[in-house]
């Protein structure tokens, strides 16, 4: 057996030689200890927190070689959710590899508030996002405890019953944790610098790796599919930024991910005019987006207006009733492009562009304008249930169906008839085919052709509990009854070789009792005999 495959059994050498230093530990079982330190892998969030973040930063080199190696993760609301999605990737694809968790924000606001559900606005309390990267880690360390627990019973088994030992033991040595990288949203830093950089090292002492902030206002903050989006000038924006890093740094994690994500696209306003010290800086460019009527002569001005001197004119900006500031209809591309380039010179690691709809070709145009300027930018990107796939990507094959000259005469025009390729007597057209082939594939194109390095869903596992439940509640409360749950989702977790069908052992029955033998031996008193139920599985 080589060293590698052997360490198992060296840590148990060296655990026997540290119980023979101490002669009162006599009933201490070596192997036993092993096994409790390998299904407690991860001692605090921080080594949580280095560990993905090594993961992501090769992820990140392996994409930049081949755009093929995009990564992808799930929005989950609860430990279970991201335990249940991680258990079921790795058991289908045999790896967790370019898997991750995404920690939604709208989530956490939504879900997971003391106050009930709440819209986006950061109004949740601001510790309840660290609290559930914290129990997210949490059951995803139980899955591995759990996974481990099988691989020591076979071991046991293999030596009482003359098996393969040596086989067992390389697959414990070789065993593939369940820990994987996380993206945590920080919303939009959740009050000044200092508020930011607080909150974000109780999220990296939780465990995050990668942390996502957008140029909102932090006390104007809107979800990002929402109207009424307001931004701050790009140095606020980079202040928080390096607020996250120094949290990084402080905390010994330095190769921490920053992910910068600018809402400008879908944003028409902005709460500050900041203050140009030179001709070309940052504060000059973010004015000169703003809507502003040239002043020849300040007679014009009334009580209450001001004026700024800007590239030799004195202007007036457009300011709205609430003191907020517009800027120029037509200038959210180039803020974007603005902002990201921005964003990567100061420390950012990765970019976020919010969209309106999931098109390839509007976030390509986008990413190549900055990478005429940063060549490797990436991106993550919202895969969002906020859009209407269906109806964005049958109206996208219309228009390329409709210049091409092809005949649409059964479908009706989505320029006179608001979501009518919608009807469901279309999903089986051709139609409807395509667009869904182009919605298959277009997180390989996406990739491919437009710098996203990352896909997410925001909050599939908040639609997904709803529509399970939605049909386990129509059918038990109506005609199936019991059927509904045995049918439907017993029968199926079954068929599927789910271990939440053995729902004691996935909360850690078996694993207590085996905690109950080391401590007790024989005369432990144990949950998993003979009359427990979880047998008949």
């Amino acid at each position: 057996m080589s060293a590698y495959l052997s360490s198992y059994l060296k840590e148990v050498d060296n655990v026997t030689s540290l119980r023979s230093d101490n002669p009162t530990w006599g009933a201490i079982s070596a192997e036993y200890v092993v096994r409790m330190r390998m299904q407690n892998r991860f001692r605090t969030g921080l080594e949580i927190a280095q560990y993905t973040s090594d993961i992501m930063r090769k992820d990140m080199a392996d994409y930049d070689a081949d755009a093929s190696n995009y990564t992808q993760s799930l929005g989950c609301w609860h430990g279970f959710t991201a335990q249940q999605m991680i258990m079921s990737v790795k058991k289908h694809r045999k790896t967790t590899d370019k898997s991750y968790v995404y920690l939604s924000g709208w989530m956490v606001a939504a879900l997971r508030s003391k106050f009930g559900p709440l819209p986006d606005q950061s109004m949740h309390e601001k510790t309840s996002v660290s609290d559930l990267i914290e129990e997210i880690y949490t059951f995803l360390r139980q899955a591995d405890a759990r996974e481990l627990r099988y691989l020591f019973t076979d071991l046991d088994d293999a030596r009482a019953s003359g098996g393969n030992v040596a086989e067992v033991i390389s697959k414990i040595d070789n065993f593939e944790t369940h820990v994987v990288p996380m993206i945590a949203d920080i919303d939009a830093g959740f009050g000044n610098e200092e508020a930011t950089y607080l909150l974000a090292k109780r999220m990296i002492e939780a465990g995050a790796c990668a942390i996502q902030i957008e140029n909102q206002v932090s006390d104007a903050k809107q979800c990002g599919h929402q109207a009424g989006k307001v931004t701050v000038p790009h140095e606020d924006f980079v202040s928080k930024i390096n607020a996250v890093r120094y949290a990084f740094l402080e905390l010994g994690i330095d190769n921490g991910i920053i992910v910068a994500r600018t809402d400008s696209l879908g944003a028409g306003l902005t709460q500050k005019i900041p203050v140009s010290k030179v001709p070309g800086d940052l504060g000059s460019k973010y004015c000169d987006f703003l809507e502003t009527t040239e002043i020849n002569d300040v007679s014009e001005l009334i009580d209450g207006d001001i004026a700024i001197h800007q590239r030799g004119v004195l202007s007036k900006p457009l300011r709205l009733d609430n003191g907020l500031y517009a800027f120029k209809e037509g200038t959210g591309f180039d803020r974007v492009v603005l902002d990201c380039i921005t964003s990567i010179e100061h420390g950012a690691d990765l970019l976020w562009i919010e969209t309106e709809r999931p098109n390839v070709r509007q976030i390509a145009e986008m990413v190549n304008e900055v990478r005429k300027t940063i060549p490797d930018a990436k991106l993550v990107y919202n895969n969002s249930p906020s859009f209407n796939w269906t109806l964005a990507f049958r109206e996208q094959v219309y228009a390329e169906w409709q210049a091409a000259g092809k005949d649409l005469s059964e479908y009706p025009d989505p320029a006179t008839v608001d979501k009518g390729l919608m009807e469901a007597r279309f999903d089986d057209s051709e139609l409807a085919t395509a667009a869904d082939e182009l919605i298959q594939r277009f997180q390989l194109d996406a990739s491919r052709e437009a710098g996203i390095f990352h896909h997410l869903i925001t909050l599939p596992t908040y639609h997904e509990t709803a529509l399970g439940t939605d049909v386990l509640s129509e059918g038990y409360f109506g005609d199936l009854g019991m059927l509904a749950y045995v049918r439907d989702i017993q029968r199926r977790e079954i068929r599927r070789n789910l271990a939440s069908v053995m729902h004691q052992d996935l909360a850690g029955s078996n694993i207590g009792d085996d905690h109950k033998e080391y401590f007790l031996g024989e005369k432990a008193l144990l949950a998993g005999g003979a009359a427990n139920t979880m047998n008949q599985f």
